[in-house]
């Protein structure tokens, strides 16, 4: 919501500068927009938070009740509540509440996770207790497919994550069947063409491919997640000249590139303990990468690869200070070699920028 409103914001200016809306039709729109924001997005998050607590309170009360009651009660209860949960949410939809249904199908959800954990006990089910968490996130999954639910599609998401880390602590090795639930969820985003949910899955994704190198070559396989996350930057790029039409898929693949490289280059600066040539190397093409970073956010208006490399080459820098302060020469040595750097970066910039003026007013 918050960037469909400023590209909103930046719309109507250019609408009335245009001509296309009169300024009493812009205040309209933006009242309007004000005003769905501070009620009904509210209201809607209230409700999610609402059907949190109903669903733990649900949960608390049956398995306080657990012993006291027989099993075909406990089990219709359970059965009762689920459904009664998607049936009301069917009703919130019918009526055009969108952002209630969502949280009637989460409690659902909810509902359903609770009934794995009281009948696996009440049966005393022995076995591995991440697989009830990836069974409550394969219905979870199923529940956001079925009633198209981004919040329950999320909520599958943040429970494959949570089994996928689980087991790998558990195994103590990398769980490559995580890969398998998280296409899954991730295809499920896409096919509701919901944006925040590919964030989440690239932010799964990520976390998984930085594991990889404190996984694979006994800890010591950061330089294949460098590898792994230029190749996602470069596959990024090549994106944005064959399919220019999805430019938000390429910025955000980037970006998430750019973590996944970022994340190799600091283990292998900082936790592998390499010789100083090696450090400064690695320092170096730590801070190319950054600026490279700032000048494609600058030049494509990438603003998650702008401010990435902002903050990234200032934790590289302070990094770099407290890992080389017990050598002051050569910390003095090479900041400056680093500032002359960014200098000379900067003529450039500004010269290029001079050169593209007179183009840009002829055009």
């Amino acid at each position: 919501m918050w960037s469909y409103r400023k590209r909103l914001d930046h719309d109507l200016v250019r609408w009335r500068d245009a001509g296309w809306i009169t300024p009493e039709g812009e205040s309209a729109i933006r009242r309007d927009l004000e005003a769905g924001v501070r009620t009904l997005g509210l209201a809607n998050a209230l409700a999610i938070l609402s059907a949190v607590l109903i669903g733990f309170a649900v949960m608390s009360f049956v398995a306080a009740n657990w012993q006291d009651m027989p099993r075909i009660l406990r089990i219709g209860m359970l059965m009762a509540a689920l459904w009664a949960s998607y049936g009301f949410a069917g009703m919130l939809a019918r009526r055009g509440m969108t952002g209630f249904a969502h949280a009637a199908i989460l409690l659902g959800v909810g509902i359903f996770g609770g009934s794995i954990m009281l009948i696996s006990q009440m049966y005393h089910m022995d076995g591995n207790p991440a697989d009830a968490v990836l069974l409550w996130a394969g219905g979870a999954l199923l529940a956001g497919v079925a009633l198209r639910s981004n919040p329950s599609l999320a909520f599958a998401m943040v429970l494959v994550v949570y089994w996928g880390v689980t087991e790998a602590l558990r195994l103590d090795r990398v769980f490559w069947p995580f890969l398998i639930p998280w296409a899954l969820a991730s295809a499920a985003f896409y096919w509701q063409r919901w944006r925040p949910g590919l964030h989440l899955s690239g932010l799964a994704l990520t976390g998984f491919i930085v594991s990889l190198g404190y996984r694979l070559n006994d800890g010591h396989a950061h330089g294949l997640v460098v590898a792994a996350g230029l190749g996602v930057m470069a596959a990024a790029l090549a994106g944005e000249r064959l399919k220019p039409e999805l430019p938000a898929l390429w910025s955000g693949t980037l970006n998430y590139g750019l973590i996944i490289a970022l994340a190799g280059l600091w283990a292998l600066q900082f936790f592998e303990d390499p010789t100083l040539d090696v450090f400064i190397l690695l320092a170096v093409l730590a801070l190319a990468l950054l600026i490279g970073a700032i000048f494609w956010g600058l030049k494509s208006g990438n603003r998650g690869a702008l401010w990435l490399g902002y903050a990234g080459f200032s934790v590289e820098i302070l990094a770099i200070y407290g890992k080389t302060i017990g050598t002051l020469l050569n910390t003095s040595l090479f900041f400056l070699v680093a500032g002359l750097i960014v200098s000379g970066l900067a003529a450039v910039a500004y010269r290029l920028h001079r050169q593209d003026e007179p183009n840009a007013a002829t055009s």
